[in-house]
């Protein structure tokens, strides 16, 4: 197979027409990397690439992935393609650990296969969910973990894989453990990214359903914040520990539901319904280590952050 005539850095982004994904692309390609895509596009969407943009559409689990690395020998494979509803992982933890760990792996093992190459992986792994209900709050990254759900069970499952791979072929490795992350191109359906169908629905005049009493606290970090700690990890090597990226804020869906009914001018009120299987009550994570070791810190605030989304998505209905 012939190989491309491309830049002197390239980079595989995984899940690359997702939210997140897409954002870590764009920012790639800004620095300077030629960028290629993976995405089955069963989540993510066209129209959150640039034109031009290389993307192979193809499932994780497909050996045609193990053929395209072999054919870029990426610099940095950025892997945030995943199955990621808790609510599903719980429905069906055979598919979740499928495409999570068993497709993870299938990445892996195109990696393991290049010669004379070491690539720079980063994992996205999730903060809101491996260190399960805990009172270490804000939760650092030597909070015990414990996964209440398939979905955090998988996530941690790769991290532990890593080093192993570290030994098979040298594969420098990240973990990056997110947040609640928001922002423009979150999408708005289904049951992930409160922010996006909260904003969604009331820019819609649409009926809202708040799960539980809506007092559980998540962290929720804005998608800029994410990107630019995703350029510090992957610039560095040997940054093997995971990276807790975050606020150390808790916020709750009543406080969310209050800040965007006044962004939105929404007069209705939410209906409670049942708590989520796997859902955990309360998490923030402690993101000391990042501000540390890689010089990062939050800079966009929860309200600051909000009002760019909202003002995205009604960009998007007019």
């Amino acid at each position: 197979m012939e190989v491309p005539d491309i830049g002197s850095r390239i980079a595989l982004v995984t899940g690359a027409a997702g939210f997140i994904g897409s954002h870590i692309s764009d920012r790639f390609l800004v620095e300077g990397y030629t960028v290629v895509g993976i995405d089955d596009l069963s989540s993510g969407k066209l129209s959150n690439l640039p034109d031009g943009f290389d993307l192979r559409e193809m499932d994780l689990r497909n050996s045609a992935v193990r053929d395209v690395i072999a054919e870029i020998r990426p610099d940095v494979v950025l892997h945030l393609a995943a199955q990621m509803s808790v609510a599903v992982s719980a429905r069906e933890p055979l598919l979740d650990a499928d495409i999570n760990v068993v497709g993870t792996l299938n990445l892996l093992e195109g990696i393991r296969a290049l010669e004379r190459k070491t690539v720079k992986f980063v994992h996205f792994s999730s903060g809101g969910t491996v260190y399960g209900e805990t009172t270490d709050l804000p939760a650092d990254e030597l909070t015990p973990v414990r996964p209440l759900s398939p979905y955090a069970a998988s996530k941690l499952a790769v991290e532990t894989y890593l080093p192993i791979y570290k030994r098979l072929c040298g594969l420098d490795h990240s973990v990056i453990r997110l947040g609640n992350v928001y922002g423009p191109r979150q999408d708005p359906h289904g049951e992930a990214g409160v922010v996006a169908i909260f904003a969604m629905a009331m820019l819609g005049k649409k009926p809202l359903k708040i799960f539980g009493t809506g007092t559980d606290e998540r962290d929720y970090v804005y998608v800029d914040d994410v990107v630019e700690a995703v350029v510090k990890v992957a610039e560095r090597s040997s940054l093997h520990a995971p990276f807790n990226i975050g606020t150390g804020i808790g916020t709750n869906p009543n406080r969310i539901f209050e800040i965007l009914a006044d962004l939105c001018d929404y007069e209705e009120e939410a209906v409670h319904v049942a708590p989520r299987d796997g859902d955990i009550e309360k998490i923030y994570l402690d993101v000391s280590k990042a501000k540390s070791e890689l010089n990062w810190s939050p800079q966009i605030s929860f309200e600051d952050g909000l009002k760019t989304t909202v003002e995205w998505f009604r960009q998007q209905a007019d």
